[in-house]
């Protein structure tokens, strides 16, 4: 991850527990003493990109969750985000045939990921890159809004808690 990705996720962090005035503990994994496989935590996070470029590329060609403000995020990416929240499942019925299994680190490696990519996009509106400003800006957005929604699950915020941190982000644009 880029010097630049990692400043952005960090001030993310930072403005999160300014808003909720409380320090945010990251989840534990279910087997914290037994490492994911390398192979493994790279087939999830390459699952995860995928369905963030089939989702993404699919509000490109209907923009169905297109509002005048910009998309509505946690619409246009529902796969996306059910991923998310498979991966930090603490708890499973107790019929179900397999435990749960959180997966934390999985899911940092995709916010360094979607950090990433908000970085570049960035980058590519300064320099003038691409045909449609207008475009790569709400790709843009939409990507930094799903940065937000992966780390109110990552941080487990409650509905009040999300309810909070979008009022002062309102506040502040």
């Amino acid at each position: 991850m880029t010097i630049r990705a990692s400043t952005l996720l960090s001030g993310r962090r930072e403005r999160l527990e300014r808003i909720l005035e409380r320090e945010l503990q990251p989840p534990t994994p279910a087997e914290a003493n037994t490492p994911l496989e390398p192979h493994v935590r790279e087939f999830l996070r390459e699952e995860a990109e995928d369905l963030y470029w089939n989702e993404l590329e699919w509000e490109n060609i209907t923009y169905e969750e297109a509002l005048e403000g910009g998309a509505l995020t946690e619409l246009a990416f529902p796969g996306f985000l059910a991923f998310i929240r498979g991966l930090l499942l603490r708890e499973v019925m107790p019929d179900s045939l397999a435990p749960a299994s959180p997966r934390p680190q999985v899911v940092e490696d995709i916010l360094d990921f979607l950090c990433a990519r908000v970085v570049e996009l960035e980058e590519g509106l300064a320099a003038g890159d691409g045909d449609d400003p207008a475009h790569t800006r709400s790709e843009m957005e939409m990507t930094s809004r799903l940065v937000d929604h992966v780390l109110y699950r990552f941080h487990e915020l409650a509905p009040e808690d999300v309810d909070r941190v979008e009022a002062g982000r309102r506040a502040s644009a």
